[in-house]
């Protein structure tokens, strides 16, 4: 039947049946929960391998109290992936090390755990297949990660300004994930500077914007920086 989990659970639940004077019925059942629970287990490792997002950055292990401008409830109304099921946008902007990249791994990982799949590029590597992919026909460029995805994950936007070329690609893929897919970005950037971003054309960065914002999230974060604090932490010990 291919039960290992349950196998493996199997001697250690006999015990405790025994010493418990358990019910056959209830036994069972928690045979049948060490199965499914080693089999969930197993899906989430293997999708954050795949998903390939960075290790160690959790929402459980964010510090909200250091960064009073992320407002917790809003970050938990997040983690219940309603938004992903709608396809819907979250936008991250603020200076470096406020805590945006932390958020979007935790907020991909726990998306992993609700059973979405998720794939995690930094801009330039995005840009880098967008550039490698730039002559796949449609039915092709469909099934690339960053195109089927559930969730996308584009992490530190907005360092290099991009070619026209980068930006009417990173165009196609914005508007073949509107409505399809839901994505995290984040940017040091504001909306009002993405022009000058997008290689100055202002109607690809307002047809962009315009998608993008279409029932989006926008977290703009003001504060100071957690790698700055950890720093000042070193230089007093």
């Amino acid at each position: 039947m291919g039960l290992g989990y349950a196998t493996s659970a199997l001697e250690g639940l006999l015990s405790e049946a025994v010493r418990a004077e358990m019910q056959a019925h209830v036994f069972l059942d928690r045979l049948l929960d060490a199965e499914r629970s080693g089999r969930e287990e197993r899906r989430v490792r293997t999708m954050l391998k795949t998903a390939k997002i960075p290790v160690g950055a959790t929402l459980e292990n964010f510090d909200f109290a250091f960064q009073p401008a992320i407002k917790r409830s809003r970050i938990e109304t997040l983690a219940t992936g309603a938004w992903i099921r709608n396809s819907e946008v979250v936008l991250m902007q603020g200076p470096p090390g406020v805590g945006k990249s932390h958020l979007l791994c935790g907020l991909g990982i726990r998306a992993i755990q609700l059973g979405f799949s998720v794939q995690y590029f930094r801009f330039d590597e995005l840009l880098t297949a967008l550039r490698a992919d730039a002559h796949l026909p449609p039915n092709r460029l469909k099934k690339r990660k960053y195109m089927s995805t559930a969730l996308l994950l584009v992490d530190e936007m907005g360092y290099d300004p991009m070619t026209r070329e980068d930006a009417s690609l990173f165009f196609r893929l914005i508007s073949y994930r509107y409505g399809r897919g839901a994505m995290i970005i984040t940017t040091n950037k504001s909306i009002r500077d993405w022009t000058e971003l997008l290689a100055g054309d202002e109607v690809l960065a307002t047809a962009i914007l315009d998608r993008l914002l279409h029932h989006a999230h926008v977290l703009n974060i003001k504060g100071r920086s957690y790698r700055l604090r950890d720093l000042e932490d070193t230089l007093k010990a």
